[in-house]
C-alpha cells in the first residue's frame, strides 16, 4: 500500500499536449508549423536539434545542469534563441532534479514567456526518426507525421541543396525516414499522419483534426492569421530542377510501395504538373520545409 501511494504522490501532473511536427525535410513541416503558431495559445519555435542530446546527456550518471547546457548549446541552431548562458543555467539549476523531461520543458516553457503564450510545441522534422525516444521523456508528446510524394521532395531538396544528390538519393531516405516511423507508430501514445498534398488543398478541414489531436479547442481565432499566412506564401514557384521520366519511372517502381500506400501512385508530381501546365500549382513549394 505505501509503495502505491508513494507512486500516486509522486506521478507527475497532466501535462496540455506538446506537438512534435515531424517528416522528411521539404515535406511541409514549416507549413504546418505556421499554421499551428498562429493558434493564441500556441508557439512553436525555429527547429532546435538538440532534444535528443539533451535527454541523453540527463540520463547519465551524475548529470549537471552544466551537462544540460552543453547539450542544448551543442548544435549550431543555439544561437538563433539568444537565450545567455546565465539565464538557462538560472532555470536549470532551479528544478528539483535534473531529468530529461523537466530539463528540455525548461527551454520550452523559456521560449513560451517570451512569446507570451502559454503552450508550445516543436517542429524539428529529423525527430521523426527519434520518437520513441522522445516520448520516454515527454509522455505528453503528440506527433504529427506530414508526408509528401517523395518524388516532390526530391525535386525540391534538389533545387536547394549544394551538394551532391540524385533523386535516388533522397527517394531512398524519404523511404527510410517513413519506413522508421511506421515502424515506431504502433508503440508511441499518440502519432498521426497528414499528407502535405491534402494540407495545402484543405487546410482549414486538415487542421481541424490536427486541433481535436492536440487539444487546441476551437480553430476559429486562429483563422485570420492562418489565412494571412496561406495568402502571402501563395505565390511561390515551383522547383527548377527537373526529374527526367526514366529516373522517375525508376523510383517509382522502387519505392511504389510507399508511393502507392499514401495515394500518389502513377501519377505526376506537382511540380510536374506545374512545368506541363506551363505555370505555378498551390504546393506552395517554398514554404514545404
Amino acid at each position: 500500500m505505501a509503495s502505491i501511494l508513494s507512486r500516486l504522490i509522486t506521478r507527475e501532473p497532466d501535462r496540455p499536449p506538446f506537438p512534435f511536427i515531424v517528416g522528411m525535410n521539404r515535406s511541409g513541416t514549416t507549413l504546418l508549423r505556421m499554421m499551428l503558431d498562429a493558434h493564441p495559445e500556441l508557439t512553436i519555435p525555429p527547429e532546435t536539434h538538440f532534444v535528443p542530446a539533451l535527454i541523453k546527456a540527463c540520463r547519465q550518471r551524475g548529470a549537471t545542469p552544466e551537462d544540460a547546457l552543453a547539450a542544448m548549446k551543442s548544435v549550431r541552431e543555439w544561437g538563433d534563441f539568444n537565450f545567455s548562458d546565465e539565464e538557462m543555467m538560472g532555470r536549470l539549476r532551479a528544478l528539483p532534479k535534473l531529468r530529461p523531461g523537466p530539463a528540455v520543458r525548461t527551454f520550452y516553457e523559456a521560449y513560451a514567456e517570451r512569446q507570451g503564450k502559454p503552450r508550445y510545441g516543436e517542429k524539428t522534422p529529423t525527430y521523426v526518426q527519434k520518437m520513441k525516444l522522445i516520448e520516454r521523456a515527454l509522455p505528453e508528446a503528440r506527433f504529427v507525421h506530414v508526408i509528401r510524394d517523395g518524388r516532390d521532395v526530391a525535386l525540391s531538396v534538389l533545387d536547394r541543396t549544394v551538394r551532391d544528390l540524385t533523386v535516388a538519393d533522397v527517394a531512398r531516405r524519404w523511404q527510410k525516414k517513413i519506413r522508421k516511423a511506421q515502424e515506431d507508430a504502433p508503440a508511441l501514445r499518440h502519432y498521426m499522419e497528414i499528407r502535405y498534398e491534402d494540407l495545402v488543398a484543405d487546410p482549414v478541414g486538415q487542421l481541424r483534426a490536427i486541433y481535436q489531436q492536440l487539444d487546441l479547442g476551437d480553430i476559429q481565432p486562429a483563422l485570420p492569421a492562418i489565412e494571412q499566412y496561406l495568402e502571402e506564401t501563395g505565390d511561390y514557384k515551383t522547383n527548377r530542377y527537373q526529374i527526367t521520366d526514366e529516373l522517375r519511372a525508376q523510383v517509382t517502381q522502387r519505392w511504389a510501395r510507399y508511393i502507392q500506400q499514401f495515394g500518389y501512385g502513377e501519377t505526376e508530381t506537382t511540380a510536374q504538373a506545374s512545368s506541363n501546365s506551363g505555370g505555378n500549382t498551390d504546393n506552395k513549394d517554398a514554404p514545404a520545409a
